[in-house]
């Protein structure tokens, strides 16, 4: 069965039209073939009839005149009435001779059939048939009148009467296709614009909204869509506002938990180190043994202050609004190589001036970044990791940021589908940097990098942007 799941409607439609229009004119055509066979029979019957009698009263008449010398059977002058192409009359007696018979010749100008046509001509309709009258004298019957018609000639008039049929559908056929079709496409033209719609929809143009219809369910289905896409518009916009508040409260909590962690953790460190510093100094006097105790103190307690600092840098970032975005992205490069020892190797490129941008852009493309970053050198396992940051500007002022990691390790949130895609599974990073891109009116993708490595792409529009940080000034 073929399948017409992408077939075109009007298409599909103007090919059912022409279906049914088809099998009328077959219907058409049989009702005629049998219209004409039936009055071909009731002919050859009255023919039959008319033979009958005038047979039976020549026989009555011989024997009235007691004229056995009178010419028995005379079908002439019946013949010579009802003869038409094709017609046969004949007088068959009881021991089934043939004593007289007259036939009509064909007409010569009439096409032969198609052999198909005739061999189905011939098995619907029996054309060589014949219509037997009996002849009676005296109450006895001496015979019969025979009349047929020759199926060749029955068979080419059908032909040529199915063909002008056939002619006519040949013409109206076409013509009648392309007025459905026509008809059609005038009707189906708001189609379009609704399929326009839902590709602006689909592509997050929510301000998308159809005209009214003359049709009454293509209106219907107009306002359904613009119902629809005015509670998506709402829901998103109420969603982007509620994520931006908990993105604000998560970076004020993570800096409240700073504050604690360097107020009281950094200072029971100080004390610590402090500590071991005296009882090292006490132990130089009075126990010398005790001197390596001290130092492993000294170095545990230096090491979680190392910690402790990056830690520290992770929860409360610098100041983006005072150091730009370029300079705070390098920074944290820069930490990163520090910290990695060469290992993993962490690159930065640059392209554009980002001075003008929203402070929720700067803070959030920081976080992002960030999460990306520790996402690449401590779960893919990567070994280089490059960080491009590129502003792309319009001739109109507005424009978009491209922000792209690369990395060559493996896609530890993910793994490959057949066609080579990133299922990435939605762990809390990554769930926190989708947020993000969206609070921000963004788009976030991942990709395999082949023949190994991961990029993470995100696209920020800046007018998005200056309207996210309207938000949180409102908040």
């Amino acid at each position: 069965m073929r399948n017409w799941s992408g077939s075109d409607l009007k298409l599909r439609l103007t090919l059912r039209v022409a279906a049914v229009a088809t099998l009328c004119f077959a219907v058409i055509s049989g009702y005629f073939l049998f219209d004409s066979d039936r009055s071909v029979r009731a002919r050859i019957a009255a023919v039959a009839d008319v033979a009958a009698r005038t047979l039976e009263l020549q026989q009555n008449k011989i024997q009235w005149l007691n004229n056995a010398r009178a010419e028995f059977p005379d079908l002439e002058g019946v013949a010579a009435s009802v003869m038409a192409p094709g017609l046969c009359l004949a007088f068959r007696s009881n021991g089934g001779e043939i004593s007289q018979r007259f036939c009509g010749g064909a007409q010569t100008d009439t096409a032969a059939p198609p052999l198909a046509f005739a061999a189905l001509y011939r098995r619907l309709f029996d054309p060589g048939r014949e219509t037997v009258r009996p002849v009676v004298a005296r109450g006895h019957a001496i015979g019969e009148a025979v009349v047929w018609v020759d199926p060749a000639v029955l068979t080419a008039e059908a032909w040529h009467d199915a063909g002008r049929l056939m002619a006519v559908l040949m013409i109206a056929l076409p013509l009648l296709c392309a007025l459905v079709y026509a008809a059609l496409s005038r009707a189906l033209r708001p189609t379009r614009l609704i399929r326009d719609g839902l590709e602006r929809i689909a592509a997050s143009d929510l301000a998308a909204r159809l005209p009214p219809f003359d049709l009454a369910e293509l209106s219907a289905i107009g306002d359904v869509f613009n119902q629809l896409a005015a509670r998506l518009a709402a829901a998103l916009a109420d969603r982007n506002a509620l994520t931006q508040k908990l993105i604000l409260v998560q970076d004020e909590e993570r800096r409240h938990l700073a504050r604690e962690l360097h107020d009281e953790f950094g200072q029971s460190l100080a004390a610590i180190r402090a500590l071991a510093a005296s009882a090292r100094l006490t132990a130089v006097r009075d126990c010398t043994p005790l001197l390596a105790e001290c130092d492993g103190i000294a170095r545990t307690a230096t090491d979680m202050m190392e910690t402790l600092r990056g830690a520290l840098f992770r929860l409360r970032p610098p100041d983006v609004d005072e150091l730009g975005l370029a300079a705070s992205l390098e920074g944290l490069i820069a930490g990163w190589n520090g910290r990695s020892r060469g290992q993993p190797r962490f690159e930065i490129v640059l392209s554009g001036s980002f001075a003008r941008l929203p402070s929720s852009v700067n803070a959030n493309l920081y976080r992002i970044v960030q999460e990306a970053l520790t996402n690449a050198a401590k779960h893919a396992g990567a070994t280089r990791v490059v960080l491009r940051l590129q502003m792309r500007e319009a001739a109109s002022g507005d424009g978009e940021i491209a922000l792209a990691v690369e990395d060559d390790g493996r896609p530890g949130d993910g793994q490959s589908d057949p066609h080579g895609d990133l299922q990435v599974k939605s762990g809390m990073g990554l769930l926190g940097m989708r947020e993000r891109v969206a609070a921000l009116g963004g788009r976030l993708s991942f990709e395999v990098v082949q023949p190994h490595g991961t990029s993470l792409r995100v696209v920020v529009p800046v007018a998005a942007g200056a309207e996210a940080a309207a938000v949180e000034r409102a908040a």
